[in-house]
C-alpha cells in the first residue's frame, strides 16, 4: 500500500474516503488568508491620488475572514496528497477571481455594474489573459488600475508557488501543489526542497520585474520617452513578466517611444521563456547549458521565423518600413506568441496572412516553466517527434525507436499524456467555440466564423487580444453574462492548463 493511500482517511464503515476535503479546505483558507494580504498595495496607491480606499480594505477583510473560516475545517495537512493538491489549485484561483473582482464591484465604477464583467476582469488578471471589458481605461481611477495589474502580476508565478515559497506549513503536499500550478508538463527542479525552490523562482521574478521597472524610468527621465511616467513603467513591468497584457492606455503601448516597445518586446521573450533555464543562464552564469536546450531553441526559432514573415508581408503591402516593420512584427509575434497581449499597433487591419500566423502563435505558447499559456513549446516538438516516430514505425514495423528530449528518452506514459492533454485542449477550444457562436448569434454581438474561433482561442490561450472588436484595442464589454462567464471559464482551464480542472469534475476523482 502507498503511503498517500495509507493517509486516506476512513468512515465509519471502514471504507476510504477518496479525497480529505477537510484538509484542502484549510488549505484553501490558509492560502485565501494571506492573499488578503495583496489588498495593502492598492490602499497605498489610492492614499497616494486620493482615491478611496474603502473599497480595498473591505474586500482584504471579507477575503481574511473567509480564509479563516475555512482554515478551522481541522484538517489534518499530512493528508494532503495529489488529489487533494488539486482540489486546493481549483479553489484557490476560483476564491482569487471572487476576491479580486470585490473591488471592482465595491468601487462603484459604472464599467463593472454587472458582477460578471468584474469577476471576467479579475479572472483575466490572475490569468495572466489581459482580455478586458474596459471601453474608457483612463476614466478608472488609478488605484483600480493598479489593482488591475497586480492581480496579473501575482498570477503569473502562480498564487500556489508564492504560497509555498512563505508558507512552511505547505511544504507537506507541496510539490503536488507545484506540480499542479507550475505552467507546462514538468517543472525542472532548483532544489531539493520546493520551497527552496519557489523562492529562488519568485526572486528571480521580483528581480526581473524591478529592471524593467529601472530601465523604463530612466527612459522617462532621460527623455526617451516622455509618456514613460513610474505609474506607467510599474504597470508595464507588472504585466510584461507575467506576460499578462493589462495596461493603463487603451491604445497599450502605440504611443510610446520605439525604445520602449524594444525593452518591453525583450523582456516578453525573457518572460515567455522557461525560468528554470533563465536562472541558469543570469544566476548560475551557464548561458551555454541553458541553450543547449531543444525547447529554448525551438522557442527562439519559432519567434524569428514568425518575425521574418511579419515582417516581409507588412513591408509589401505597405503598413510599415525598415525598422519599424521589424519592431512591429517582433513586437506582435512575441506578445501573441508568449500569450502577453501588448500592441504597438491595431493589428486587425493587417494582412489576412499576417493575422493567420499571429492566430496560429496563439496555440503555440512560450515554454514549459514560463509565466505564458497555451499548449507549450515543449509539447508541440514531442507531438512532432511523436508523429516522425509513428512514420517510420509504419516503414519499419520491428524499429523500436524511443522519443528523445535533450538527448534524453520521454517516458512513455509521459508522451500519451501530452498527447491526451493536446486532444483535451483542442476539445475545450472547439466546445467553448461553439457555445460563444451560438450566444453571439442569440444575443450579440454579430461575430464572424473567425473572430469567435480566435476570441475562444485567446481567452484559453490566456493570451488576450483576438480579432475585430476584440483586437488589441477593443474589448469584451459587447458580450452576455453567458459568454463573458464562458470566456471566464476558459481562462481558468487555459491557466490550470484543463486536465486538474476536469480531473476534479470527473466522477472518479471523490471515488477511492
Amino acid at each position: 500500500m502507498s503511503r498517500a493511500t495509507s493517509r486516506m482517511p476512513v468512515r465509519p464503515d471502514g471504507l476510504r474516503i477518496a479525497v480529505e476535503l477537510r484538509a484542502a479546505l484549510a488549505l484553501v483558507g490558509t492560502l485565501l488568508k494571506y492573499l488578503s494580504v495583496s489588498a495593502i498595495a492598492p490602499v497605498g496607491v489610492a492614499l497616494w491620488y486620493r482615491e478611496p480606499v474603502w473599497p480595498f480594505v473591505l474586500a482584504g477583510a471579507i477575503a481574511l475572514v473567509l480564509g479563516l473560516l475555512l482554515e478551522r475545517q481541522r484538517g489534518d495537512a499530512h493528508q494532503v496528497g495529489f488529489r487533494e493538491g488539486y482540489l486546493v489549485v481549483v479553489l484557490t484561483w476560483l476564491l482569487a477571481a471572487a476576491y479580486g473582482s470585490l473591488p471592482y464591484l465595491l468601487s462603484g465604477e459604472p464599467q463593472f455594474n454587472r458582477p460578471a464583467d468584474a469577476f471576467f476582469e479579475t479572472m483575466s488578471g490572475f490569468t495572466t489573459t489581459g482580455a478586458s471589458i474596459l471601453t474608457d481605461i483612463e476614466a478608472v481611477d488609478h488605484s483600480l488600475l493598479f489593482w488591475r495589474q497586480f492581480t496579473q502580476w501575482l498570477g503569473g508565478m502562480g498564487i500556489i508557488v508564492l504560497a509555498l515559497a512563505v508558507l512552511p506549513k505547505l511544504r507537506v503536499g507541496g510539490r503536488q501543489l507545484m506540480e499542479s500550478e507550475m505552467p507546462g508538463p514538468e517543472m525542472d527542479d532548483l532544489a531539493a526542497r520546493i520551497r527552496s525552490t519557489a523562492q529562488r523562482l519568485w526572486l528571480l521574478y521580483v528581480g526581473l520585474t524591478v529592471a524593467q521597472i529601472m530601465i523604463l524610468v530612466t527612459f522617462g527621465l532621460v527623455g526617451i520617452d516622455d509618456r514613460m511616467g513610474l505609474f506607467e513603467a510599474v504597470s508595464a513591468a507588472f504585466a510584461t513578466m507575467p506576460t499578462g497584457g493589462f495596461f493603463p492606455d487603451g491604445r497599450s503601448l502605440e504611443e510610446f517611444a520605439a525604445a520602449t516597445q524594444w525593452v518591453v518586446a525583450v523582456f516578453m521573450v525573457i518572460a515567455g521563456a522557461n525560468f528554470a533555464l533563465t536562472y541558469r543562464a543570469l544566476i548560475r552564469r551557464q548561458p551555454r547549458q541553458a541553450f543547449r536546450d531543444e525547447e529554448i531553441r525551438l522557442y527562439l526559432a519559432i519567434i524569428a521565423a514568425a518575425t521574418a514573415i511579419v515582417a516581409a508581408e507588412l513591408w509589401a503591402a505597405d503598413f510599415a518600413t525598415g525598422e519599424a516593420a521589424i519592431r512591429h512584427a517582433f513586437f506582435q509575434v512575441t506578445s501573441l506568441m508568449t500569450t502577453t497581449g501588448f500592441a504597438t499597433v491595431d493589428f486587425v487591419s493587417w494582412p489576412a496572412l499576417t493575422l493567420m500566423v499571429l492566430v496560429l502563435l496563439m496555440f503555440v505558447g512560450g515554454s514549459a516553466g514560463s509565466t505564458g499559456g497555451s499548449i507549450k513549446v515543449v509539447r508541440h516538438l514531442l507531438v512532432g517527434r511523436i508523429l516522425r516516430r509513428e512514420l517510420h514505425q509504419t516503414l519499419h514495423p520491428e524499429l523500436v525507436q524511443p522519443v528523445r528530449f535533450n538527448g534524453k528518452p520521454v517516458d512513455e506514459r509521459t508522451l500519451r499524456a501530452i498527447i491526451a492533454f493536446t486532444f483535451l485542449y483542442l476539445g475545450v477550444w472547439i466546445v467553448g467555440t461553439a457555445i460563444i457562436t451560438i450566444d453571439a448569434a442569440i444575443q450579440g454581438p454579430s461575430l464572424s466564423a473567425f473572430e469567435a474561433i480566435a476570441a475562444t482561442a485567446t481567452t484559453l490561450g490566456n493570451v488576450g487580444p483576438g480579432v475585430g472588436n476584440q483586437g488589441p484595442m477593443g474589448t469584451y464589454e459587447s458580450f452576455s453574462d453567458i459568454s463573458t462567464l464562458t470566456f471566464s471559464c476558459l481562462m481558468w482551464l487555459g491557466r490550470l492548463e484543463v486536465i486538474p480542472i476536469v480531473v476534479v469534475l470527473t466522477r472518479g476523482y471523490w471515488r477511492v
